[in-house]
């Protein structure tokens, strides 16, 4: 049987569990493979065309490169649905994710945001999650989503001042805070895993059991392990 693929998404847990050996605790034969998700700067404040967009969706359509791998929980049901794997169902986790304007932005309230341009990713987490998170202040009319590439070109064009809002989660979530940027509303949303068709659950089982320690670790000293963001974001944000 081929060993289990291990590739971080965007997240502590898998680096913080190679770290300190909870995969091999778990007796998961495995391989460790650090997808690099850093790209140059190719972003644009023009809208991307709806022929050209791609978001986690189209990935999982593509197929991706490890046993398991997670997006949100509506593009993982769609994607399974269409033959693309099979949801996991034993676990999930949470996401936090917010819409964040520049810290001197006139907008200081979810209804203040109607009719503004908001950078989100296409089919994927911040696409749907800005959509629910608005729901309850704008009408849908006045709800404009501006499609503008993946999380780092979205996040590019954020800290250069060339959009007006956008959704950030994750990894760069925290980093846009730091940078002064203030969350106009909460989006976090739901995340569910996708397993490829030939992936026994048992060793899907480990991988989460390793995880869920590492989760433990995270929660106890975060300053610890967030050096491992430098290894998936562009270099201009190192520092």
């Amino acid at each position: 049987m081929a060993k289990f693929i291990v590739a971080p998404h965007m997240r502590l847990q898998e680096w913080v569990a190679e770290e300190k050996g909870y995969f091999k605790d778990e007796g998961l034969d495995y391989e460790f493979r650090s997808v690099d998700r850093t790209v140059a700067s190719i972003k644009t404040a023009d809208e991307v065309p709806p022929e050209k967009r791609s978001g986690a969706y189209q990935t999982f359509e593509k197929g991706r490169p490890c046993d398991i791998s997670s997006a949100c929980h509506w593009t993982v049901n769609m994607a399974a649905t269409a033959g693309n794997g099979y949801l996991w169902g034993e676990a999930y986790s949470v996401t936090p994710s917010g819409i964040y304007v520049p810290a001197g932005s006139d907008i200081q309230t979810p209804e203040d945001l109607a009719n503004v341009p908001i950078t989100v990713g296409y089919q994927s987490g911040s696409h749907y999650s800005t959509i629910q998170a608005l729901e309850p202040f704008l009408k849908p009319e006045e709800i404009n989503l501006h499609f503008g590439g993946m999380l780092f070109q979205r996040l590019e064009l954020l800290v250069d001042g060339e959009i007006p809002a956008a959704n950030a989660f994750g990894g760069t979530m925290y980093l846009v805070e730091q940078l002064g940027f203030r969350k106009i509303l909460d989006s976090s949303f739901m995340v569910a895993a996708m397993i490829s068709e030939d992936t026994d659950p048992e060793d899907v089982r480990k991988c989460y059991r390793a995880l869920k320690r590492a989760q433990t670790d995270i929660d106890l000293r975060p300053e610890l392990y967030t050096h491992y963001y430098r290894k998936q974001f562009p270099a201009r944000f190192h520092d």
